[in-house]
């Protein structure tokens, strides 16, 4: 059994609690039955489903940390992870960047769990993978893709009488559709909270016209375009720029964030003023846990505000040593845009390039967040509002920072899901100018 209810999870942290002889101690237990079904060549490759729970401990005597874990909870198993967390916290210097266990908090439940989601069952799967399969298998085209669900559970408590308790479900699809001699690709994915929003046939379309589309590629000249970025393209550049959003990283003056002389740039002018992010637990299309990993509860908070630094990352540690009042960090990060798809923004581009995917996205220089990537899975030229034609793969070298200073307009945010990135996202469609592709790429 690897899904407990409120009441057995609180029954095994309050033991935990009481078994430890520690200053304070913290116990963590989560759970999950995630399913999964993967095709390729047009042919279901496997099928399984993988339950699992484990438990968690964090002690501390005065600012010794010891951690243990353990997915075994009869009372003689629970005492052993507690006295193994003990043994390494007496044998562990000591931490002088130490923060005591918050006290008890109020946490306000997030709609992270949907019966829909829950509900999948194999023979859900395995229709997913028809739908997927069968009408390229007609067009002649080639599928490979994987679906993976779940739902599972997360509670937490601590010794200063603190306790939460959160059900939660995920669903990530994803298909690549190949030309049968390789020179087209196309490329679809869905990270949804509730599976009944979900259509396979008419999604597994979308990589399939990209794929036939992509077949004729020609060579376009490196260069500063004007690029529209799909939302799953644009996650990717976003998603990154993120991990530097934490103060001290900024105040230390190892981040674009950083100031001359330094301090950060919170409250400057960074980007676009059109640029709006921010992130809210309760968002009923990108909900996420309403506390962090430090048990610190969530709130509603705006990240970028009218292009201007509202919020950065302060953890515990940092805040009390700069007189800030720290708060949780973000499990999701939502941005603000318009109405219009991906289709109008290309009906409303004179000249430029539709960029569908970007892949394998690095870092060049953390000061400015430069990266460099590969556009991926159907890359087209635009003219007169139209596609015009496939172009071959580019090497781009770009940073958010300036991406996001050279909008010219957003479209309308949906969920996506990063490919290296722990957020749930809502990102819009997006057109920008002076985008710089460095070189041609021959991988398709």
């Amino acid at each position: 059994m690897s899904i407990f209810t409120e009441q057995q999870a609180k029954a095994i942290l309050d033991k935990v609690l009481a078994l430890s002889k520690a200053d304070e101690c913290t116990a963590t237990l989560g759970g999950s039955v995630n399913g999964n079904i993967r095709f390729a060549l047009n042919n279901i490759s496997t099928s399984g489903v993988v339950s699992d729970a484990s438990l968690a401990v964090q002690v501390a005597f005065g600012k010794r940390v010891g951690t243990a874990s353990i997915n075994e909870f009869d009372d003689a198993a629970l005492e052993r992870v507690v006295r193994r967390a003990e043994d390494l916290a007496r044998l562990a210097p000591e931490n002088p960047e130490f923060m005591p266990a918050i006290g008890r908090q109020t946490y306000r439940p997030s709609p992270t769990f949907s019966e829909s989601t829950a509900a999948i069952d194999p023979a859900f799967r395995a229709q997913v993978a028809a739908n997927s399969i069968l009408p390229c298998r007609e067009a002649g085209v080639i599928a490979a893709g994987f679906l993976e669900d779940g739902q599972g559970f997360v509670a937490t408590a601590n010794s200063n009488g603190n306790f939460g308790y959160q059900r939660t479900t995920n669903f990530d699809f994803t298909c690549t559709v190949r030309t049968e001699d390789g020179r087209g690709s196309g490329w679809v994915g869905r990270n949804l909270k509730d599976a009944a929003d979900f259509k396979a046939d008419q999604d597994v379309r979308i990589a399939m016209r990209k794929a036939t589309g992509s077949a004729e590629a020609k060579a376009l000249e490196p260069g500063k375009y004007t690029v529209i970025l799909e939302p799953a393209a644009a996650a990717g550049l976003i998603s990154f720029m993120m991990n530097f959003f934490d103060a001290r990283s900024a105040d230390e003056g190892r981040s674009f964030l950083s100031k001359k002389g330094g301090g950060n740039k919170l409250g400057e002018q960074v980007y676009d003023p059109r640029v709006n992010m921010y992130a809210d637990p309760w968002h009923p299309d990108a909900p996420v846990l309403p506390w962090d990993q430090e048990g610190m509860p969530r709130e509603r908070m705006a990240i970028i505000e009218n292009g201007k630094v509202a919020n950065l990352d302060y953890s515990r540690f940092w805040a009390q040593k700069q007189g800030k009042t720290a708060k949780a960090t973000p499990g999701n990060l939502l941005m603000s845009g318009g109405e219009k798809s991906t289709a109008e923004l290309v009906r409303g581009t004179q000249r430029g390039i539709l960029v569908t995917r970007t892949w394998y996205i690095r870092m060049v220089d953390p000061q400015t967040v430069l990266l460099t990537g590969l556009t991926r899975d159907g890359t087209f030229y635009i003219e007169n509002g139209q596609i015009k034609h496939p172009v071959k793969n580019f090497r781009f070298n770009e940073s958010p920072v300036i991406m996001l200073n050279n909008i010219e307009e957003l479209g309308k945010p949906v969920r996506v899901a990063g490919d290296e990135s722990s957020f749930v996202m809502m990102i819009p469609p997006m057109k920008l100018r002076d985008f710089t592709f460095t070189s041609l790429s021959d991988a398709v």
